[in-house]
């Protein structure tokens, strides 16, 4: 092969990853949370005909790859797809691009995704852009219970909550309810006259909301959930839940404490779930629920992966 592998290592990390037995590229480009416009499309369209082998191809965390560019014309397909605002990358031990499901305008969704996952692009993607990590560290927001975008399975997950607070004033008793119908978790339940909902068995999916015709269920708060360590491939893990359901405000922070957490005590090449394991739940959230980890981040990043950890 003509192309070094010190060269294929280089453009690797920019996002262009050689095609199985050839010289040539496929060119990840990110979306910042699965969007792209119709400019975009039309503008990795062109450049799919003009750079590579004209197709163009989607990964499972909803980045687009265009196969088949000669290695000379990496530059010139970056500069292409700059005019619509879009760049390469999403490799290595980083931050690896934010996943969000379709919360946004899905019937199902408690939040909106988009707007949440954009938020954590900025934040996290591009902010620690050039930050090292043990190993990649994968972020998904999804919308509700229903995990469609697999949150639990993800270094960092995000859950939206819709937490009902029932106005039990306003309940009737009724002998058919329509809470209690229409719960999948078969958590609520009247009893004495009285809808109950059992904290153990609801999963805050939001069903119940607005659905009472006496608004019973007309209160209700959005919040998140935080899964952490989660991972899927060779080795499996499913992400463990910290005790606390957080603001929108908050969970932005939650996010950048736990990159940090894993940068200052991963062991180089360890997934953030061995880390979890190995230094203990306990002691990931006790350093998440305190402003410590936000505080120290200038000596975080400064120290080699892990340089930090005591």
């Amino acid at each position: 092969m003509a192309i070094s592998k010190e060269e294929i290592k280089r453009v690797k990390g920019q996002g262009f990853l050689l095609n199985r037995g050839t010289e040539r590229f496929s060119a990840r480009v990110i979306t910042e949370n699965g969007v792209l416009s119709a400019a975009q499309l039309q503008n990795l369209s062109e450049a799919a005909q003009q750079f590579g082998n004209g197709n163009v191809t989607f990964t499972t965390r909803l980045t687009v790859e265009i196969p088949g560019i000669a290695h000379d014309q990496i530059q010139a397909f970056q500069d292409y797809i700059a005019r619509e605002g879009m760049e390469t990358g999403g490799t290595g031990a980083k931050v690896r691009p934010v996943v969000s499901c379709k919360g946004t305008t899905c019937v199902f969704g408690l939040h909106d995704t988009q707007a949440l996952a954009k938020q954590i692009h900025e934040r996290m993607y591009k902010g620690y852009r050039e930050v090292s990590f043990p190993h990649k560290f994968k972020i998904a927001v999804g919308g509700c219970p229903n995990n469609c975008v697999k949150p639990d399975l993800n270094d960092l997950g995000i859950v939206g909550q819709r937490v009902p607070k029932p106005n039990l004033e306003k309940c009737r008793g009724c002998a058919r309810c329509v809470v209690e119908a229409g719960c999948p978790m078969k958590a609520a339940k009247v009893e004495n006259g009285k809808l109950t909902i059992d904290e153990n068995k609801c999963s805050n999916c939001g069903r119940c909301t607005e659905k009472c015709p006496f608004g019973t269920m007309e209160g209700s708060e959005t919040l998140y959930k935080v899964y952490v360590g989660g991972r899927w491939g060779k080795q499996t893990r499913m992400g463990s839940p910290l005790s606390k359901l957080f603001t929108r405000s908050e969970v932005l922070d939650v996010v950048e404490k736990v990159a940090l957490f894993y940068r200052s005590q991963g062991i180089p090449g360890e997934r953030f779930g061995t880390t979890v394991d190995r230094v203990g739940l306990s002691k990931v959230e006790e350093a998440v629920l305190s402003d410590e980890l936000l505080a120290r981040k200038e000596e975080i990043l400064k120290a080699p992966v892990g340089g930090t950890a005591h």
